[in-house]
């Protein structure tokens, strides 16, 4: 076991000289023979070695046992020990999260916590056995080829230097060591899904081939590597098709099915949201063919008018109005108007060179004290400045590709039903700034975005 892990560290770069190392220590074999084998290097790399137990308060006296062995164990060592109690059922009650899942967050917030206060690397004791569990896992779950890499060997500050050896590699190494350990009693039950797989699949495709746990580890670098080239993939296309409308249709159209799939799942993350496999294909479906997929409460995925984005359908309160006064700042919507008086020489200098003054100057004088800023509503019309045409603020929108899901949000300035100002498109021809304009005020909002006028 020893060459196999002092191989791994080296194959991926995992320790230096003068490293601080924290021990995911629950006194199992695997973890136990991991802290055994980082002290023997300790000297040699002058490596700063504690270790992190968490006592889960689920199995009554035997955890206290745990706890107290970890502690002993340490001590034997000189290794410094730091100890969590932890609310492990409750804790999953409150969060309504299985044990298990909850149980790993309690213990990587711990791990994460103690290892930034330490400055330290976090070192796991996952096996390549644990590697093939996982696996099995995930392919019982229906999990894409990025749940079948397993568990990877370095990540962020994660290291895990016995990936590479068996159960039986560290079971052996103990006996030569004469490392003691103590056995967590669920793991010889079937209660849950992991041990499931560990006592009744294992055995099988063992008997089938007896490596089969170090066949896996080969399988999953290879398919590592297979889906780190397939992310490279996607994200070059991803940054190809981004727009501030959202991703083009049609580049995403132009993608290999599973170049597509990998950038669907890193939109997805990108917006918070773990995609399972049939949304994956749902969505899918909606790059080539338009619609919409809801992925939870209030979160979309929509591919219309040419662009696919993911969007939340938050409220706007679009009968909120603000009076106009030509004068002072504004807020409505939690957007701040601006209003900022131009001279007009200014003006006339600049308007064929500053595209952003040219479309939100307005002549104050043409615009009544009646008139509000306000969201659109039905029947609003609007005469771009220059244009000579009239049209409906709602065709307007469509004509710009505005998405749906924001044309809500957008701000105008209303003399009743007649638009003189829209928030990223411009003034009218009525409330534009002519020749002999003398009052003149330049608005904008806090989140503005210009879209030129063709």
């Amino acid at each position: 076991m020893f060459d196999k892990a002092l191989s791994t560290v080296q194959k991926y770069d995992m320790l230096h000289e003068n490293d601080s190392v924290v021990v995911g220590l629950s006194g199992g074999a695997d973890s136990c023979a991991l802290l055994h084998f980082l002290v023997s290097l300790r000297e040699k790399m002058n490596l700063k070695v504690s270790a992190c137990h968490i006592n889960h308060q689920l199995r009554g006296a035997e955890a206290d046992r745990d706890e107290n062995f970890a502690a002993d164990f340490c001590k034997a060592h000189n290794v410094p020990i730091y100890i969590l109690h932890a609310d492990v059922r409750g804790e999953a009650l409150r969060q309504k999260k299985s044990t298990e899942q909850c149980g790993r967050d309690i213990r990587y917030a711990f791990f994460s916590e103690t290892a930034e206060k330490l400055n330290a690397k976090i070192a796991t004791a996952h096996t390549a056995s644990d590697n093939a569990e996982t696996v099995l896992f995930n392919l019982a779950r229906g999990s894409g080829a990025a749940g079948l890499c397993g568990i990877p060997p370095v990540r962020d500050n994660i290291i895990r230097p016995l990936i590479e050896c068996t159960r039986t590699d560290i079971e052996a190494y103990c006996t030569k060591h004469d490392i003691h350990y103590v056995t967590d009693s669920t793991n010889l039950t079937d209660e849950y899904t992991r041990n499931k797989i560990r006592l009744e699949v294992m055995p099988v495709l063992k008997k089938i081939n007896p490596a089969f746990e170090s066949t896996v580890s080969g399988m999953t670098q290879r398919m590592k590597e297979t889906v780190d080239f397939i992310d490279r993939c996607a994200e070059n296309a991803l940054s190809s098709a981004l727009t501030d409308k959202g991703y083009k249709i049609s580049e995403l159209q132009k993608l290999d099915k599973a170049v597509l799939s990998r950038a669907v799942i890193m939109i997805c993350q990108k917006n918070s949201f773990a995609p399972e496999a049939k949304h994956i294909e749902l969505i899918k479906k909606i790059v080539y063919n338009s619609g919409a997929v809801e992925l939870k409460n209030d979160l979309f995925a929509v591919s219309s008018q040419g662009f696919f984005r993911i969007v939340s359908k938050t409220s706007v309160n679009t009968s909120q109005t603000v009076q106009w006064n030509g004068k002072e700042n504004l807020s409505i919507n939690n957007k701040k108007i601006s209003l900022l008086k131009i001279n007009k020489d200014t003006f006339h200098n600049r308007k064929k060179i500053d595209k952003f003054l040219f479309h939100n100057a307005l002549d104050c004088d043409t615009i009544p004290l009646t008139a509000v800023f306000r969201t659109r509503k039905q029947g609003d019309i609007f005469a771009p400045h220059g244009r000579n045409v009239t049209k409906s603020v709602k065709k307007l929108f469509i004509e710009l590709r505005i998405p749906r899901e924001q044309r809500d949000s957008i701000i105008m300035l209303a003399d009743g039903s007649d638009i003189l100002w829209i928030e990223g498109i411009g003034v009218s021809e009525r409330a534009s700034v002519k020749d002999n304009s003398q009052n003149i005020v330049l608005v904008s909002t806090e989140h503005i975005t210009e879209r030129n006028l063709k």
